[in-house]
Order: structure tokens, then sequence, then C-alpha cells
């Protein structure tokens, strides 16, 4: 199954494969969201089928929005579908843009619009397996500070994250 993306192509934003899109770095929507619960993040460790960085751990859930789907709904319907997470309303806290290599000649150059979630402690997780090999809750600095020991354990978006934006991701969540 082909999926399109929405990409920018000569300054206009047009649908493009996904595949595509990363083999030429072209500069495309996204979205992440990390699911937070008293301080801690839920991170999942991505399916060894992925195209892309298996193996590797990463924030609660990311994708690329359908064409002309909304960035929140399209938080929504991910973390449905990669953990089996419903009732979460996701909060819009930032928009990034950057570029990675992934690996496997793959760069992903994506416009993020990340979302942070707060989850009440007996929220149910069911991973797609397809999507996800491991979840865990970590103690949101030890995350940070493991990221720093250990970047080669985690995806380059979230240590991108973790290292260039925690203030506008997680400032006002972390205080509390």
């Amino acid at each position: 199954m082909m999926i399109m993306i929405p990409t920018w192509v000569n300054g206009t934003l047009k649908p493009v494969e996904k595949l595509e899109a990363h083999q030429r770095g072209l500069k495309h929507k996204a979205i992440s969201v990390f699911v937070m619960n008293r301080g801690r993040v839920l991170i999942q460790q991505r399916a060894m089928g992925k195209y892309h960085t298996p193996g590797l751990w990463a924030n609660t859930c990311c994708t690329h929005p359908e064409w002309d789907e909304d960035s929140a709904d399209c938080a929504i319907r991910r973390l449905d579908e990669e953990l089996g997470i419903t009732g979460l309303y996701p909060s819009h806290r930032d928009q990034i843009e950057y570029r990675a290599d992934v690996g496997g000649g793959l760069i992903e150059h994506e416009v993020v619009e990340v979302f942070t979630a707060e989850a009440p402690d007996n929220l149910s997780i069911s991973p797609n397996p397809d999507e996800v090999m491991a979840t865990e809750w970590v103690d949101f600095y030890d995350l940070c500070a493991d990221v720093t020991r250990h970047p080669a354990r985690y995806t380059p978006w979230l240590r991108i994250y973790l290292q260039g934006h925690q203030a506008s991701i997680f400032g006002d969540l972390l205080r509390s």
C-alpha cells in the first residue's frame, strides 16, 4: 500500500509517497505525541519491521498526517493505531522543523506538530505489534540523562526534542 504524505516540493505542498520523501530528504509534515503521567513519559520501542530506525526507542507515537488531516486529529488517530490508547486529547505544544539521517540512506526532514497529553494512572495500553515492540514509563529526567549517555538507543527525533526543545514541549508540565 502506497502512503502519500503532505510534502513541500518547490515551495508547494503536494502529496508524495512516504518512502520517496524520506529517500529524497524532502520536507514534509509530521506529528509527535508525548503522553505523560506525573513526570513520567511513555516511550515506545519501534517494531523491528519498521523501514527505518527499527528497535530504537522513541516518544509515545509519531506519524505523518494524511492529506488535509488536522494535526490534532492525526495525533488522536495515531495514539489509537500504534498503542490502542483512546480517550486522550493531546494539547499542541510546539512546531519543530528538523533534518536527520535515520540510516539506510533515508533522511527525515520534518515540520512536526508536537503534542502532549496527561494520562490517568489507569491508562490502557495495547501496542500494535506491527508498530511497537515494547513500551515503558520513564521518569522524564532519567530519560534525558539516558539519551545523553546512550544516544544510539534512541531515534534521532527523540534526541532532538529532548536536547533542543525541552522548554517548549515540557516546560509547564515539569514545573508542577
